[in-house]
């Protein structure tokens, strides 16, 4: 028998828009976030990502729309009556008090008692791995030190919702890999809904259990970073996650191809027969091959290595460009074959206008 799960929804966007000055900043956004994951909004800056961040913890209201906290509309309610911590990307912490008093703060508000103030702000410390900082002066902590200091004020009040407004954005690689880590362990370990935002892809993909992709004050496609990744829904997302290469295409009929003057057989359908697409294969996906085995023939113009792979630029003799990373080496100015499966090939629509619609059609039948 199979038990289906109803999933639990904290948080709703129901037609939200939110303008500045006339100018809409988030347009007829609608989404659902579920109790217990790890969610990321990801987006260039200025794409709207921050502001719903601030409608959710009451630092602003909708212009229209509704927010609802577990089923109840709370466009008013103020931030200090939510179940909602923020951590933000300068820390916001107290500079005069110990790191203690910081992440005691909130609680002492509360009047809780000495004791039970101790036991949790001692238990924070234990997560975030600070035990033995209690007197610690915030003037005399490393970047990562105080982020976890400013994460653990956060936690120690047990919220229902984290958010995360970049707050690893002004670390350095080693501490935001090593955040990275403790970030989602304490998510899992908690059970707390994490919304976390970023205009890094890679931190995107790395830690998410769901991503926001957001343009323009749109939610351009949602999904397991697996998802997002694998199979993006237009050109935008396929440039913003990971590095792609993108070519012009015909869909020719379902599971076949044309690209590059050549019929290749993918997995795609349900386009219009000979409707202009474009083509997407991910740099990864593409083997060094000799040209007599390879789908693509291109010649190669630059390599460089990258560590855990070399990074190839090759041309092929329509002046597409492709790139591809390889454990094996290749030589500048030589001719290179590249193979690749039919599962590599993702198909998208082409987001164009009907003119260049028809113009791209008619170069393809001359």
């Amino acid at each position: 028998m199979i038990v289906s799960m109803k999933k639990e929804v904290l948080i709703t966007f129901n037609h939200v828009i939110k303008k500045y000055d006339d100018q809409p900043v988030l347009k007829d956004i609608s989404f659902e976030i579920e109790k217990g994951k790890f969610y990321t909004l990801l987006g260039p800056s200025g794409c709207g990502k921050t502001t719903i961040l601030k409608m959710i913890a009451g630092f602003m209201e909708p212009t229209s729309g509704d927010i609802l906290f577990e089923g109840k509309k709370i466009n008013n309610i103020p931030a200090n009556q939510r179940q909602v911590n923020t951590v933000f990307q300068d820390y916001a912490l107290f500079p005069h008090l110990n790191v203690f008093d910081n992440i005691a703060f909130g609680l002492k508000l509360k009047k809780m008692p000495k004791k039970q103030i101790e036991q949790k702000v001692t238990e924070a410390l234990q997560m975030v791995r600070l035990s033995g900082y209690e007197k610690r002066e915030i003037t005399e902590m490393s970047g990562g030190q105080r982020q976890r200091v400013a994460i653990a004020r956060a936690l120690v009040n047990e919220p229902k919702l984290l958010l995360l407004d970049e707050p690893l954005s002004a670390l350095d690689q080693k501490l935001r890999t090593e955040m990275q880590y403790l970030l989602r362990s304490l998510q899992k370990k908690l059970g707390i809904t994490f919304i976390f935002v970023t205009h890094d892809q890679e931190e995107a993909l790395a830690m998410s259990d769901e991503i926001f992709v957001l343009n323009n004050g749109n939610i351009v496609q949602s999904g397991s970073p697996v998802d997002i990744y694998d199979e993006p829904i237009n050109h935008y997302v396929a440039n913003f996650i990971g590095e792609s290469n993108i070519v012009d295409a015909v869909m020719i009929k379902d599971e076949l191809v044309e690209f590059t003057g050549k019929q290749f057989t993918c997995v795609d359908g349900g386009m219009k027969p000979n409707e202009a697409v474009e083509v997407v294969i991910r740099p990864e996906d593409l083997v060094l091959t000799t040209p007599d085995k390879g789908k693509l023939v291109v010649t190669v113009q630059s390599m460089l290595f990258r560590g855990v792979h070399y990074e190839i630029r090759c041309l092929d003799d329509l002046g597409n460009e492709w790139l591809v990373h390889s454990t094996k080496r290749a030589i500048p100015g030589s001719k290179i074959g590249l193979s690749f499966d039919p599962e590599d090939i993702h198909v998208m629509r082409f987001n164009e206008s009907e003119e260049d619609f028809d113009a791209r059609l008619e170069s393809y039948s001359e």
